[in-house]
């Protein structure tokens, strides 16, 4: 059954608030609640590509976030607009589809651990380890559930953001953020949950975990009140090829602004410059640099200074594209059978496809980079042993006594996260007790900066 957009801008709450309403929309308020979270600031001390990056220009997690936000909500107003010719949607809510498209750029990385993907790596392999020691005790320990055991063999940053956003961020009550099921449904990046992920078929939505057991009943009420399905929402696409776009060109310019990369090497390495979208992101480039009608020639500006241009650029062209191919496949996003990405069907995808290669060949494998990823594995797998001691021993009825090490390692956990543990223990008595300590050591552990969990392993194991 297609979905429906009046269904799925819906802007309800699990909990109704009793704030006065005042001149922003329900989704407008979902993106200032996220803007004054403290899981967001966290993000300026979470690195994007380059780990504990002391070069001030370069991205962190919330300058990358924030771009993500600034380019999805530009890609949410061109389709608005375009649903609105179409007779979709009402006036009003093309203000809805921007703001969510917005909101959600801003949250995407917010569930990421420490050190980017390879703090993802650690922690499973973490729990990897300890069920490859046993796999039977492993999975009895779990209630011999598939979904509970996948959820920490296969843990996943996009799942921690839903987790995190809905149930961590404890303020007055246990909603999180109290998002609106709009907001939230258009979140949800993966469909599939973490024991029926299909990692070499052709669903994008499903080749990683999109929720924990834990968020099962969330992630159905989500679905009923937004008529979803299992499907992805259509603003996730936009959302997504945000994200895309954002990291294919910005990342390449950070290496520029770090010496990893020249500017004359980024254009070797660009290859083929009479393919259409990148003629045309040149073409762009080179009138930005020129814009003062001087026509100086790009070999002398400086490197950063072209590098920027090109970003620039490359985002003009690649979000054109882009906003051509959702109009074209409109209909399928809506029936739930595409089930690509936006970026690998549009015109530009040769450009994206070219910038992600370049990525992975001459940026992420730096010697530099790759140190500091070792570094960060150690660190977060150290401090995983460390807090289970704690975690494993915690009393969910009483506070942690510091008189023997359980108890002290217990009282450096977040008091937040201790107050989830115990509601969803009681709360949910059927699951496992391994359950409900496993995730408040990957909840702690996921709420670290950089800075943070670094400054704090060399505390504990250096004095």
């Amino acid at each position: 059954m297609a979905m429906q957009w009046k269904e799925l801008l819906n802007a309800n709450r699990m909990r109704q608030s009793s704030v006065p309403t005042d001149h922003r929309e329900q989704f407008e308020r979902d993106f200032d609640r996220a803007v004054f979270s403290t899981p967001v600031k966290r993000l300026q001390d979470k690195a994007q590509v380059f780990p504990l990056e002391v070069h001030d220009a370069v991205r962190t997690r919330l300058t990358h976030s924030l771009e993500v936000s600034s380019v999805a909500r530009g890609l949410g107003i061109a389709a608005g607009k375009w649903l609105l010719a179409q007779k979709f949607i009402e006036p009003v809510q093309m203000r809805s589809v921007e703001a969510i498209a917005a909101t959600c750029g801003l949250l995407h990385d917010l569930g990421n651990p420490p050190f980017g993907h390879s703090g993802e790596d650690a922690i499973r392999e973490w729990f990897k380890d300890r069920h490859d020691q046993d796999p039977a005790d492993f999975r009895k320990q779990l209630g011999e559930d598939d979904q509970r055991v996948q959820d920490f063999l296969q843990f996943e940053g996009n799942a921690q953001t839903l987790r995190l956003v809905a149930k961590l961020q404890i303020l007055a009550d246990y909603y999180g953020l109290n998002l609106t099921y709009g907001t939230l449904a258009a979140l949800c990046k993966y469909s599939a949950p973490s024991h029926e992920v299909d990692k070499v078929g052709d669903d994008a939505a499903r080749k990683k975990p999109g929720y924990f057991a834990s968020e099962n009943e969330l992630i159905a009420s989500i679905r009923a009140e937004t008529g979803m399905g299992d499907q992805r929402n259509p603003i996730t696409f936009l959302v997504e090829a945000a994200d895309d776009i954002v990291y294919s060109v910005a990342d390449v310019e950070d290496a520029v602004k770090k010496d990893v990369l020249t500017w004359a090497e980024l254009m070797e390495l660009l290859g083929d410059k009479t393919l259409a979208p990148v003629a045309e992101a040149l073409k762009r480039t080179q009138s930005i640099l020129k814009s003062d009608g001087s026509g100086d020639p790009v070999e002398e500006l400086r490197d950063d200074v072209c590098a920027s241009a090109f970003r620039t650029g490359v985002i003009g062209v690649v979000v054109k594209s882009v906003n051509q191919a959702f109009v074209q496949h409109h209909e399928s996003i809506m029936d739930g059978s595409f089930k690509k990405d936006l970026t690998s069907v549009c015109s530009a995808e040769p450009l994206v496809s070219r910038l992600k290669t370049i990525g992975k060949k001459h940026v992420y494998c730096t010697t530099s980079t790759l140190k500091l990823e070792l570094m960060g594995r150690r660190v977060i797998r150290e401090l995983m042993d460390v807090f289970w001691e704690g975690v494993e021993q915690l009393s969910p009825d009483e506070p942690p006594k510091p008189f023997r090490f359980p108890g002290k390692i217990a009282t450096l956990l977040s008091d937040n996260y201790r107050r989830a543990f115990r509601r969803a223990r009681g709360k949910h008595p059927d699951v496992p007790e391994t359950y409900h300590r496993f995730q408040l050591l990957t909840d702690y552990v996921c709420g670290m900066t950089d800075s943070f969990a670094k400054r704090l392993h060399a505390e504990l194991f250096n004095g």
